[in-house]
């Protein structure tokens, strides 16, 4: 595994001039080639090879902000490494005597590893996460499916590169059948997606009269936390699992059948902002229209939104439930779910 590790360190002087020799003497004493490139009177850039592949870019920018960035392979000496950028710290430190305003070091980002650590945000900030394994992967007819360990979270499930639920996350689970405040007992349950079981398992607990689902094979083995042994058979007392659901409620639609609860955990909110052009929303709209069918008139449609921060894709959501065949209320949740490491907003929607 020749993966890359990327350090940073960043400082901003007051006056950048005068420290460019003293820097370039603690990479010479390191053994390392230097190269001067022209910038076209942008600051001054140097890179510096070494041993072992290692690679320096030096930059200082002529607003007085110095980036170094140095890279080197997985397997080269990270104590010795750490040793060095320590070192670069406390010479800078001394050199410019009072002439830093800020410094900033960033632990090494690893890129190209065998196991992928980054998942970002819903709102596009990068995370770092404690992933040791791949402990499952599969491509579906649907959709990439991986489950990856982590440390604090359990496994996690991520479905085409989102973070889609982790062992630790039974506060999702909560919030989307109702945040505790709800009876399932005796009544007739519709879960669209909710692949991992968790919904499922949670719901059972109350002894519905009937359930229908769909199931994500890796879950059953891999998320026990999650799912229990709920998945073990594909159709209990109270509950059976379907194929896909646009036939299925298609199919409902249309023999008029009604459910007290439908819970949808197909998919997010769409990021983009453009419901005309993108078939995320449409599928959005086909299966909330369809949903909405199925409801009985005092029943409940509970389903995610997104991140708390993507406040426009929530408002066009929103708008969104204006428009359906039948006229819906609606009323809102912020959730915290320990591994999206972001707030997430919940809806719960009704007939008027």
């Amino acid at each position: 595994d020749m993966a890359l590790r990327h350090y940073t360190l960043d400082f901003s002087l007051s006056t950048a001039g005068k420290m460019i020799p003293g820097l370039l003497s603690i990479f010479h004493e390191q053994e390392m080639t230097e190269t001067v490139h022209d910038t076209n009177g942008h600051g001054y850039l140097a890179t510096f090879v070494g041993k072992n592949g290692r690679l320096v870019i030096l930059r200082v920018h002529s607003h007085g902000l110095v980036t170094i960035d140095l890279q080197c392979y997985e397997d080269d000496n990270i104590a010795q490494l750490d040793n060095l950028l320590n070192a670069l710290e406390k010479k800078l430190k001394v050199l410019l005597n009072g002439n830093i305003t800020r410094i900033k070091r960033l632990p090494a980002l690893v890129r190209g590893a065998k196991v992928d650590r980054y998942w970002p945000t819903a709102d596009g900030r990068l995370i770092e996460y404690d992933i040791d394994r791949v402990v499952y992967e599969e491509d579906s007819a649907y959709q990439n499916i991986k489950i990856l360990h982590s440390q604090q979270f359990g496994n996690i499930l991520v479905l085409n590169g989102d973070v889609n639920l982790a062992e630790s996350d039974l506060a999702y689970t909560q919030a989307i059948i109702g945040s505790g405040k709800e009876n399932y007992a005796g009544k007739e349950v519709l879960i669209l997606g909710g692949g991992d079981g968790g919904i499922l398992a949670e719901v059972v607990k109350q002894k519905p009269k009937m359930i229908t689902m769909k199931v994500i094979d890796g879950c059953r083995t891999h998320m026990r936390k999650t799912c229990g042994n709920i998945l073990d058979n594909l159709k209990g007392d109270c509950y059976q699992v379907i194929e896909d659901c646009v036939p299925v409620l298609k199919k409902y639609v249309q023999e008029g059948r009604m459910f007290d609860y439908v819970i949808n955990d197909l998919t997010a909110v769409p990021i983009s902002t453009e419901p005309e052009e993108d078939s995320t929303w449409e599928f959005l709209r086909l299966i909330l229209d369809l949903s909405i069918k199925v409801l009985h008139p005092a029943g409940k449609y509970f389903t995610q939104g997104n991140s708390v921060n993507l406040t426009e894709a929530l408002s066009q959501y929103e708008e969104q439930l204006g428009k359906l065949s039948c006229p819906v209320d609606f009323s809102k949740e912020v959730v915290c779910v320990p591994s999206y490491l972001e707030l997430w907003v919940f809806y719960t929607i009704w007939k008027k």
